[in-house]
């Protein structure tokens, strides 16, 4: 299959959307070949010859079969032939054009029923009515009539892809507007709700459905559910026309069953390599990405205690197919590389579903997730705090306290958004981090800058004297809470990620063992804060000083290695392997020329301000 242009695309969904409105709508217009709705039998003549008039412009896709099925369907709604026919040629033609169309990409999780129902009632309810029936109080004015989603013949024939476009781009020559102002989950998960409404009555009462059973999610967008029934029967499965209409009248049981970070890893590779073929590039390489950020990142750390070679590995091939997916002359070394990925995925699902995570296993990831994440934050928070206090400013240590408390509250509230109001993705979650780290990097490496001017003891003392009280003012003490609230807010959304994520691989009565082993990180990261504290403040100023700097300077080329590291895997900064793979985790050093390059920069930025410090010096 040829690619096509974006442009094309668009009106290919469009195309879609108007075949499935006569297939949904043809039996409100024609009763046994005769008119019944003037007004609906007119929009049924001029839907089927808009189709068959932009399907003849789109020359470009040289697909010889849709033109005439659109002209079939023309002759048929022309002809008031019978229902049956209608509708099995409008499915027909649709799934023509279906096969032209990349992915779609769907969110990883809907909105809940109590925060979708809220935004129905806002948004839908004045036409839809309050129960979905059509019968809202703007109802009657409107012509056509808003469409009455507890219909259930009209919804047996209706896509969640038709809903999600009609919510997405309005409905020409309708009162139906397009819900632009609303983010893509909010649209999914309302055309997820209207689909279920016809549905709801479904006393559905037998064993679980089978995941075996359950229908391609991509599949299960895009066809309506008497679709969907036959597809399952065609392919040998179980999946009733019954069990069907449950999965829509509770869409969350199918979105539950696929929120395996291995199995949303497979599938988003499975995806791309399919949009691949269909050289669809950028598509497929923004699944590729998926893949690793909304799938596999998620159980590395109870993967690593398992087996952490094999871990090592499916990380390292993950980011080197993405190198493929994007050229086309790459397709061999890709389907290898994909081949070997996928047994390595299996593999780690086996040991990952095998049993839980031992004690041992849970409790070590536990507290390496928390000292991991934890460590790098408190080393910032504990040299601004010793900073102040050797320039008698106690008072302003509360901005510190201020800055991190804050942190905390606010990684809290955006994971529990994430989990209910918005959808943040993998890439966002790393551009997120990528630039709170470039940020902190900076302004560490400033201070650091700034402490070293002052390792001599006769500097600090006229400094003392002259300036600190003068310019740790309010502006300056904020800027001091804004980066403690920097650098611990990077830690904190994705420690509760990986903490959530931990507490899927252990049984109910395993998770006092993970509560343990946060306790005891937080214990010892107490622990290297007090000792921090304590001898740091006993050193003499010019030693103090200077330590405290090199610190911070760590610290900086740390985070600079970090932040372009979740760059790199957000796909903003291009990935350039180093000829030989050298990879130091807990220093930010990673194989690329990129992190390399702007870590070098860091110290290279430092060494330059030292020795023209020291010439200055001399100098004087």
């Amino acid at each position: 299959m040829q690619a096509i242009q974006e442009s094309q695309q668009i009106q290919l969904r469009q195309l879609s959307q108007l075949a499935e409105y006569i297939g949904v709508d043809y039996a409100a217009a024609v009763d046994q070949g005769k008119v019944i709705n003037t007004d609906e039998y007119q929009e049924m003549v001029e839907f089927s010859a808009i189709i068959v008039n932009k399907i003849s412009a789109l020359k470009a896709l040289n697909e010889p079969l849709l033109l005439p099925q659109a002209e079939r369907l023309q002759q048929a709604v022309s002809e008031k032939s019978a229902l049956v026919d209608v509708r099995q040629l409008a499915a027909k033609l649709r799934s023509s054009l279906l096969t032209f169309m990349p992915a779609t990409l769907l969110p990883q999780n809907l909105m809940s029923l109590e925060n979708t129902q809220a935004l129905f009632q806002t948004n839908c309810a004045s036409c839809h009515g309050v129960s979905g029936q059509g019968d809202g109080t703007l109802a009657k004015q409107l012509n056509p009539e808003p469409t009455n989603f507890v219909n259930k013949e009209r919804a047996q024939n209706r896509s969640l892809l038709g809903l999600f476009d009609a919510i997405s781009n309005g409905l020409d020559n309708t009162a139906m507007p397009a819900f632009t102002q609303l983010k893509e989950q909010q649209r999914w998960s309302l055309a997820f709700y209207v689909g279920s409404l016809a549905f709801r009555d479904n006393k559905l009462i037998e064993k679980k459905i089978k995941v075996n059973d359950l229908p391609n999610i991509m599949n299960w967008v895009r066809y309506s559910p008497n679709q969907i029934a036959q597809m399952s029967q065609a392919n040998s499965k179980q999946l009733t026309q019954q069990q069907v209409e449950f999965l829509r009248a509770q869409p969350l049981t199918l979105f539950d069953q696929q929120k395996s970070p291995i199995e949303i890893a497979k599938s988003q590779l499975q995806l791309a390599l399919r949009e691949y073929k269909d050289k669809n590039y950028s598509v497929a390489s923004t699944l590729a990405i998926s893949a690793y950020l909304d799938g596999f990142e998620l159980v590395e750390n109870s993967l690593n205690a398992y087996d952490p070679v094999l871990r090592k590995s499916i990380e390292i091939d993950l980011i080197a197919l993405r190198q493929f997916i994007s050229n086309a002359d790459k397709e061999t070394q890709l389907f290898k590389l994909a081949d070997k990925i996928f047994n390595q995925l299996t593999q780690a699902e086996q040991l990952l579903s095998e049993q839980s995570l031992s004690n041992t296993a849970l409790f070590s990831a536990s507290l390496i997730i928390l000292l991991r994440e934890g460590l790098e934050a408190l080393l910032v928070i504990i040299a601004l705090m010793t900073v102040l206090v050797r320039t008698q400013r106690k008072d302003a240590i509360k901005f510190v306290h201020f800055g991190w408390l804050g942190a905390l509250v606010a990684g809290v509230i955006t994971w529990a958004a994430a989990q209910s109001l918005i959808s943040i993705s993998g890439a966002s979650r790393e551009v997120m981090e990528g630039v709170a780290a470039m940020i902190a990097a900076i302004m560490l490496l400033y201070v650091g800058i700034w402490m070293h001017s002052k390792t001599n003891a006769q500097q600090w003392q006229a400094y003392i004297e002259k300036h600190i009280n003068s310019q740790l003012k309010t502006g300056t003490l904020w800027g001091l809470a804004a980066l403690s609230f920097i650098a611990v807010y990077r830690e904190v959304f994705e420690t509760v990620l990986f903490y959530q994520s931990l507490l899927t691989q252990a049984s109910p009565t395993q998770f006092s063992v993970v509560l343990g082993g946060f306790i005891i990180g937080c214990g010892l990261l107490a622990i290297v804060a007090w000792g921090l504290l304590k001898y740091s403040i006993k050193l003499p100023i010019a030693r103090f000083f200077s330590t405290t700097t090199y610190l911070l300077l760590a610290l900086a080329f740390i985070l600079m290695g970090k932040a372009i590291s979740a760059l790199q895997e957000a796909a903003i900064v291009t990935i350039s392997p180093l000829p030989i793979h050298i990879e130091i985790s807990w220093i930010g050093i990673g194989s690329t020329w990129q992190g390399l390059l702007a870590q070098v920069a860091v110290v290279g930025f430092f060494m330059v301000y030292y020795y023209q410090n020291k010439l200055k010096n001399r100098s004087a």
